[in-house]
């Protein structure tokens, strides 16, 4: 099975200024990012970025780089612009990396590629890992994905869910022993012929009320399969104090 890793790069970040850019034990980050991708046995690695300096970036460390255009409103809409860019059949499967994940597990990304390989109902492949604390379970922060038997995603929320309404009913904010939740992880494998339909779909009232995109695609009827691995995914970066953590994490390895 070949599948091609995306890295959606923009410029801007409102909480980071420049962190694609952030050196990581004397990397740019989203080098970092796109090395992972390419350990992760994809056949092709490529950075959809909106700016020069990321793709001269990239380029100098020997990924391929392609320029998007910045007004694109989600990643999910870069990715679809770079998919014609490279002129991909709609049969192929895409993994959208996020390009401020420097420290994800190569294997994920593939176990998310051949989830969606082997399910061909499924428009889209994800990831989600168990969850154990009440904090993780009721942070809105955290997404939580509830599955059918089959593994295809049910619903996505920020609320807690499933809902223990036994343990629950006093009104504390417990963790029920067994619950079988699920935090989700933000790695997508997409059927590019669906990436193509993807920015036409209007916004639907669900997703505009939680803020998640991947509610677009289960209220337009879209199957989605989650991948479960037992272990949380290592730190993202959405602020300096994530940089700083990640960089110790580095210079720890070395």
């Amino acid at each position: 099975m070949d599948f091609t890793a995306i890295i959606p790069a923009r410029a801007s970040s409102t909480r980071l200024p420049g962190k694609m850019l952030a050196d990581i034990g004397g990397m740019p980050m989203v080098v970092r990012v796109a090395r992972q991708a390419q350990a992760s046995g994809a056949a092709r690695v490529l950075v959809a970025t909106d700016d020069a300096a990321i793709q001269k970036a990239v380029r100098a460390h020997g990924f391929e780089s392609l320029l998007t255009r910045a007004d694109h409103p989600t990643g999910t809409d870069r990715l679809a612009e770079a998919c014609d860019a490279l002129e991909l059949d709609d049969t192929q499967l895409v993994v959208n990396v996020q390009g401020d994940e420097p420290l994800i597990d190569p294997a994920l990304i593939a176990h998310v590629a051949h989830a969606l390989d082997r399910h061909a109902a499924a428009a889209i492949a994800t990831a989600a890992h168990p969850i154990d604390t009440a904090e993780e379970l009721f942070n809105p922060n955290f997404v939580k994905v509830v599955c059918g038997a089959d593994g295809h995603a049910l619903y996505f929320s920020r609320a807690p869910i499933p809902w223990a309404r036994d343990a629950l009913a006093g009104g504390e904010r417990v963790f029920a022993p067994g619950l079988p939740a699920l935090r989700h992880i933000g790695l997508y494998a997409y059927r590019v012929g669906f990436l193509r339909r993807f920015p036409t779909l209007p916004q639907g009232r669900l997703e505009q009320w939680e803020s998640l995109e991947q509610l677009r695609a289960l209220e337009h009827g879209y199957a989605i399969q989650v991948h479960v691995t037992p272990q949380a995914p290592a730190p993202g970066v959405d602020t300096p104090a994530d940089l700083e953590f990640v960089r110790r994490l580095v210079a720890a390895k070395s």
